[in-house]
């Protein structure tokens, strides 16, 4: 056994098996049924010399505790966290000079704040806008009790991944510290009669763990040196050399800021279509994807990690059959493109003719600009992009389809549908994509369509916003006061920009807060588009004129499996059509009652939210479809409310990913069933063992794992959430490698048949998929 220990002070004590007893008590505290004495000899096994740290010895109690998790004692990783916590406590006592590390160290907090601030890691808002008494205030609101619901994984992404670190890589913020530095960089502009109430309310919801934040709002709310706080952005690329390189330099701009990125490229021209008139000689749109590729490799966010860009192309584009190889790892690389992420636009039409097995034309949007001669209201020229169909089997796409088919002087490819079909699920079985975007559905039940169209989605399929090309106007030299300067004016487009945070329902729910909790979520989504400063301008304006926000949820499997509802069940189906209704009219209310205090988005006159077609199209207000949770009359209360007062955000709903700060708060991702009952996170020398979310006798039989579950459970129950989230949801398909196609052709036909919006990953055990962490909300 050692004899000594070293404390950080390189003060030495003897050592003593009583404290490693002492220890071992406090750490499992509340633990119940978990072996003192088997965590006390993993402990001793690992001391084995003359002298050890305090720091080896924290180490010894994690690495004891996380090798006896198992599925049948899952709560080691709380005692694994707890060592961990302790470690972190120590380290941030000794980084930022006070003696000792009480779990309440409530005088600390404003000496940190005036350190970090001085040090340029702190935003200066966090001082001017709150006093000393203030911030004493609500540092006793801090709670580090709260600190007890992290388990060791979650812990130690949250203190690796987003915790403060001064200039030395040094760790100077504790968990609950973060969630009240978020609270007050995010309330810091609020009326100052009410800041300290919204400030101390936004901490609950994060400090309980009912939500969390996104992840660039995670990471980067209340820094100074780092990057913005809203987590993706759409862009659409104008069919212009300037436009392309234009669009390319924003992408680089947002990526460098930790964005990630949609690029709709369906109105470039196709390859061999005419550039001013000389025939055959544009090279299309697979050379700028491999621009974008360069770029994401290029520019990387924040120095972490690659850039992330999904680039999105209409089926009836020429150069889909290109597209859909970039990222196949065999044939001409000059035509392949592995860094970016791929997404296929979808309409109708096209679906039908897969069932069908009908035949499928491709045209170049440049010549069908060029030849049809459709114009919109301001004689500005149209292309098929530009049309969708407002009714399931009938509207403007398929006309203009069909005139474009028959036009004698447009020239096209015609293919099979069903070889397309099967060219994009070879892409999927290989390499995870295409993304299925579905046109038609998007717009038709697109709030703001009066304002716009939504052409693609974002990194993770879950955006749906009015989309336009920013055009290059004019371009001149200007001489004033001696100066010459080159100025050049632009045409905004909309730039499509998403802020997000998600509920954790497997905690929400249980404790009956979504009515308190979806208007601070609300509040907080709106602050970030007025805190924020994007460095594009044309996103910055989009952003302010729309105000859009994406609450989504995360711990749908955690939660079902509480309440002793399976997966594959009609129960599952209806559960899901209730809670969602619920959240949604909860979310509704928050931006009306936000819109009577602060006004409603510019853009509100003429959209739906205004015209009230938003609730009659969803069947809120016919009393035929009536919920568990909101009545008929409460809807049209709602309507009522919402036609006099506005909303605040045109849009709300979005379900993202929630990859990394689910594991935060010790859940399942997003609406995703469960992938394994135990996995393993690998680090450099160990594996971390992570069981399910509250594993126990009860929960186990209805945590049947992802790619056990019948797919098709699956999308009914994301059918019946489609209804009620006005974007969209990343909803991925877990399927065999050796799925038969038959099976797998019919899982996308019953997913675009169903309404859902669009599908993100197809997964299979044989597939490694990197998330992005841009819409980890």
């Amino acid at each position: 056994m050692p004899q000594v220990v070293t404390k950080p002070n390189n003060r030495q004590l003897a050592f003593d098996d009583m404290r490693i007893s002492v220890y071992a008590d406090r750490i499992l505290e509340g633990l119940d049924m978990l072996d003192k004495e088997r965590l006390v000899r993993g402990v001793n096994s690992k001391l084995r010399r003359d002298e050890v740290t305090g720091d080896e010895i924290s180490n010894a109690f994690m690495m004891s505790g996380l090798e006896l998790v198992t599925k049948e004692e899952p709560n080691w990783k709380f005692a694994a966290a707890r060592s961990l916590l302790t470690s972190l406590y120590k380290k941030a006592a000794t980084n930022r000079r006070y003696k000792s590390y009480p779990e309440e160290p409530y005088g600390a907090f404003h000496p940190l704040l005036v350190d970090l601030v001085k040090k340029g890691i702190y935003r200066e808002e966090l001082l001017e806008c709150y006093t000393k008494e203030q911030i004493d205030e609500l540092a006793e609101c801090i709670d580090y009790r709260n600190d007890l619901l992290f388990d060791y994984i979650g812990l130690l992404t949250l203190a690796e991944r987003y915790l403060a670190h001064d200039f030395d890589g040094k760790v100077m913020e504790l968990p609950q510290e973060r969630y009240m530095v978020i609270a007050m960089y995010l309330m810091h502009q609020e009326p100052a009669e009410r800041r300290m109430d919204l400030v101390k309310e936004a901490y609950w919801a994060m400090s309980n763990m009912y939500m969390t934040a996104a992840t660039p709002t995670m990471s980067n709310a209340g820094k100074k040196v780092a990057g913005q706080l809203s987590s993706c952005f759409i862009d659409t690329v104008d069919d212009s050399l300037e436009g392309i390189f234009d669009s390319n330099t924003d992408v680089a701009r947002l990526s460098k800021m930790g964005g990630g990125i949609g690029v709709y490229l369906g109105k470039v021209r196709a390859r061999g279509s005419d550039i001013r008139g000389h025939k055959n000689t544009s090279s299309g749109v697979i050379p700028w994807i491999r621009q974008l590729n360069n770029t994401a490799v290029s520019v990387d966010q924040l120095g972490t990690r690659k850039g992330a860009i999904a680039v999105y192309l209409d089926v009836f584009h020429k150069d889909i059959l290109a597209f859909l190889d970039l990222k196949l790892n065999n044939g001409d690389e000059r035509m392949r493109a592995h860094d970016v992420f791929h997404g296929i636009c979808l309409p109708d039409l096209f679906m039908e003719r897969v069932a069908s097995r009908g035949e499928w034309s491709l045209f170049c949007p440049h010549e069908t600009k060029k030849v049809m001669g459709w114009k919109d209201e301001n004689g500005r020229p149209l292309g098929l992009e530009d049309f969708y169909d407002e009714s399931v089997g009938e509207g403007a796409f398929r006309k203009k389809y069909e005139e474009a088919v028959n036009h004698p002087l447009l020239s096209r490819i015609t293919v099979q549908a069903i070889d397309i079909m099967k060219r994009v699920m070879k892409s999927q079985l290989e390499t995870g994509t295409p993304y299925m975007f579905y046109r038609d559905t998007v717009n038709r039940s697109n709030p703001n369509n009066a304002h716009g169209m939504v052409y693609s989605s974002n990194l993770c399929t879950e955006i749906m916003q009015n989309q336009s090309a920013t055009v290059v106007e004019k371009e001149e030299l200007v001489t004033k006061d001696g100066q010459t300067r080159i100025v050049i004016s632009k045409v905004p487009g909309d730039f499509v920009v998403c802020n997000l945070n998600s509920i954790h329902l497997a905690r929400a729910v249980p404790h009956d807060v979504l009515e308190r909790l979806v208007p601070i979520q609300v509040r907080m989504l709106d602050n970030v588009i007025d805190i924020n400063n994007i460095e594009v301008l044309q996103a910055q304006y989009t952003n302010s004129q729309y105000r859009a926000v994406g609450l989504g949820t995360f711990g749908l499997h955690h939660l079902l499996a509480l309440k002793g509802i399976r997966w594959e069940s009609e129960e599952a189906v209806t559960y899901n059509d209730n809670l969602y209704e619920k959240i949604n009219y909860l979310l509704v209310k928050a931006s009306m009652e936000l819109s009577k205090e602060k006004g409603h988005y510019p853009k509100f006159q003429g959209s739906d939210w205004q015209t009230g077609k938003y609730f009659d199209q969803r069947d809120y207000t016919s009393g035929e479809r009536v919920g568990e949770f909101v009545t008929t009359e409460q809807w049209k209360e709602l309507q009522a409310q919402v036609q006099q007062n506005g909303v605040r955000n045109a849009w709300l709903f979005a379900i993202a990913p929630n990859g990394s700060t689910s594991i935060i708060a010790g859940s399942t991702a997003s609406i995703d069933p469960l992938y394994e009952l135990l996995s393993y996170e690998e680090k450099t020398t160990y594996k971390i063992a992570n069981p399910a979310p509250d594993l126990s006798e009860k929960t186990i039989w209805y945590y049947k794992t992802a790619f056990m579950v019948d797919q098709h459970a699956s999308i009914n129950m994301a059918a019946a959430r489609q209804r009620h989230v006005d974007q969209g949801q990343s909803f991925n398909l877990y399927v065999r490698p050796d799925i038969k196609a038959t099976e797998f052709l019919e899982l996308h036909l019953h997913a675009w048949r169903a309404g859902i919006k669009s599908t993100y990953y197809v997964r299979s055990r044989a597939l490694t998929i990197e998330e992005c962490d841009s819409c980890a909300s």
